[in-house]
């Protein structure tokens, strides 16, 4: 499994329609392209129009060629796109290891 770590910077006081609509995408869009595996959205405490958002995915290629090339990374920018204050800052990782917790 491969984690897509986005680090989202938005318009600033656009906060709570920014949390509407990543939700908005993540649900209608992300989570039926190809290798969806799940989905985590962090909102930043000390720096409020930050998110990290991190998708979960079953291979590298579902999300740079199945997703990223496909209509519905179109759909998902139309939705969030217009919050971004920056382009957002995106990379992959592979789990080194993890805990489960008590």
């Amino acid at each position: 499994m491969i984690l897509e770590v986005a680090d989202i910077r938005i318009q600033p006081g656009k906060q709570a329609e920014f949390d509407e609509a990543i939700q908005r995408g993540l649900n209608e869009v992300i989570c039926h392209a190809r290798g969806f595996r799940g989905f985590k959205v962090n909102k930043g405490i000390e720096s409020p129009e930050r998110y990290l958002l991190m998708i979960y995915w079953e291979t590298l290629e579902n999300h740079t060629i199945d997703f990223r090339e496909s209509p519905a990374f179109i759909q998902w920018r139309a939705i969030v796109g217009p919050y971004f204050a920056a382009a957002p800052v995106v990379e992959h990782f592979d789990l080194l290891s993890q805990s489960q917790g008590k």
